[in-house]
């Protein structure tokens, strides 16, 4: 109903311009001619429908505009959901596999290189996380390079 806000206003303002000129007589119609044709002596009337026509697609490119800045803001809105919970994601994974990597570091004979490479592709999975989760631009370049290896 709020997005209907305007036009039931401008129904409301109608029906009460024509309700008013029936109970009142007036003829607003014939004023407003009268009143353009006094505006002859001055040449506005050949402003009028070209200021008009400027008017409409004015108004048509705002309404499109403002269209288009929502849809952005939605798409950055699920952007963000998706990153959040992406993010929950992937840190429960490094949690539990960090249980993997105790019982690797209590086996005997266990390589230890195995075990800082397991912590350097952690640390680079944590490491692309923060830097996804604080671009500054949201647009697929910016995503791209947030997540290459340095």
């Amino acid at each position: 109903m709020n997005r209907y806000k305007l036009t039931l206003f401008g129904l409301v303002l109608s029906i009460f311009i024509y309700f008013s000129t029936i109970f009142l007589e007036l003829d607003l119609f014939e004023r407003f001619m009268a009143f353009l044709a006094s505006l002859e002596q001055f040449e506005f009337d050949e402003i009028i429908i070209p200021f008009l026509t400027f008017i409409l697609f004015l108004f048509v490119d705002t309404l499109r505009n403002n269209w288009k800045v929502r849809m952005e803001n939605e798409k950055l809105n699920i952007y963000k959901a998706m990153l959040s919970s992406s993010h929950h994601i992937l840190n429960n994974f490094i949690y539990q596999m960090d249980i993997f990597k105790l019982t690797a570091e209590d086996t005997p004979g266990f390589d230890a290189k195995v075990l800082s490479f397991y912590e350097d592709i952690i640390s680079n999975a944590s490491h692309q996380i923060y830097s996804l989760s604080n671009l500054n631009s949201i647009d697929e370049f910016s995503i791209r390079t947030s997540v290459m290896s340095d």
